[in-house]
């Protein structure tokens, strides 16, 4: 277990922050982490996974992510490093590091901004199982799991125009405007964007969709500015997916009066009188199934995209105290069905 304890060692050198270690306990920081794992089974397998550089926190899909593997950890018998890095630079260090030592029976790597990193990585590293969450690669040992986010946002923007038409909440105007706050302007975010106004045209063909983005996943004051300017145009509700940015949005949603859509996990209980919905995308059961093939020896390095029908989104209600009327719900049945069935196809781009 030495090249283990050097490999987190030198990542600590570096300055980045081992947060998580072991089979799934509590978090921890540093060395203590590091002797935990070493305690464990020799026969577990041993998991690395590497965050954004947004980290942990704001319930976003890095949270998610680590749910899955914790999730393992409990039900697979795992043991596992979780690591923050500061600094996108640092998430190639961080990869290379846990490949060159050979004490990780799988990599998982978290989001779009490690791709280019990933590719270099893996291509040394051609033995060193990968996955990547929430983005592609077209290498052998790096299986890639992303969702269909357009579809589960569908949905959302369903719900959005369905709540105005029947004044569901005595925050909700008669403007018919909503809002989309997404992190960054990339291909990945507005497959949300395209999904929502698609939702909610489809209820609604006349309703205003405002779009606007922060430039970061870590900007909440940028997000409550946005959301406060689209108030001032006449959103009533706005829909977020822009991490831990959107802190923001529910802060200004407290302030100003307005409801919120969560996005990723189940972020209702955070402001329950004010958000809404969640857009599920669930990255924690892409992180188990990744786990599981490791696990299980089924892994192949493939690129899995999951949609209404495998479960890899969806849209809740579940803890938000906005009372959501049971037609309305079945409605939103109804076209999650068709969306299964072809009957509606949703756009991931915005025209």
């Amino acid at each position: 277990m030495k090249k283990r304890s050097a490999i987190l060692m030198g990542i600590l050198a570096c300055s980045l922050a081992v947060v998580t270690a072991g089979c799934g306990g509590k978090a921890e920081a540093g060395g203590k982490a590091a002797s935990e794992a070493e305690s464990k089974s020799e026969g577990a397998k041993h998991v690395g996974i590497i965050f954004t550089e947004a980290g942990l926190g704001g319930n976003s899909f890095n949270d998610l992510a680590l749910e899955g593997v914790k999730r393992a950890a409990e039900e697979l018998g795992i043991t596992y490093d979780a690591v923050e890095p500061k600094s996108v630079s640092d998430e190639e260090i961080i990869q290379d590091e846990m490949a060159s030592s050979g004490e990780y029976d799988l990599v998982i790597c978290v989001g779009a901004e490690q791709v280019d990193a990933l590719n270099n990585v893996a291509a040394s590293y051609p033995e060193q199982k990968f996955a990547l969450l929430d983005a592609s690669s077209d290498l052998e040992n790096v299986a890639s799991y992303s969702c269909m986010e357009q579809e589960g946002s569908f949905l959302a923007g369903a719900l959005a125009a369905l709540a105005g038409q029947e004044k569901i909440d005595e925050k909700i105007n008669d403007q018919k405007v909503i809002g989309f706050i997404g992190g960054v302007d990339n291909p990945l975010i507005n497959h949300f964007a395209a999904g929502y106004r698609a939702g909610a045209q489809y209820i609604d063909p006349e309703i205003t969709v405002l779009i606007d983005y922060v430039g970061g996943f870590n900007d909440p004051t940028t997000a409550k500015t946005i959301a406060n300017t689209f108030v001032e145009k006449g959103a009533d509700i706005i829909f977020h997916a822009s991490g831990a940015s959107g802190m923001g949005v529910f802060q200004a949603a407290s302030e100003k009066g307005f409801l919120a859509i969560g996005v990723n996990l189940n972020q209702n209980s955070i402001d329950p009188d004010h958000i809404m919905a969640s857009m599920l995308k669930r990255l924690d059961n892409c992180a188990y199934h990744a786990i599981e093939s490791v696990v299980k020896d089924t892994y192949t390095g493939e690129n899995q995209i999951l949609g209404l029908k495998d479960g890899g989104v969806d849209c809740t209600v579940e803890g938000s105290n906005i009372q959501v009327p049971e037609d309305v719900l079945k409605q939103l049945d109804e076209i999650k069905e068709k969306i299964i069935a072809g009957e509606i196809e949703v756009p991931s781009e915005l025209n």
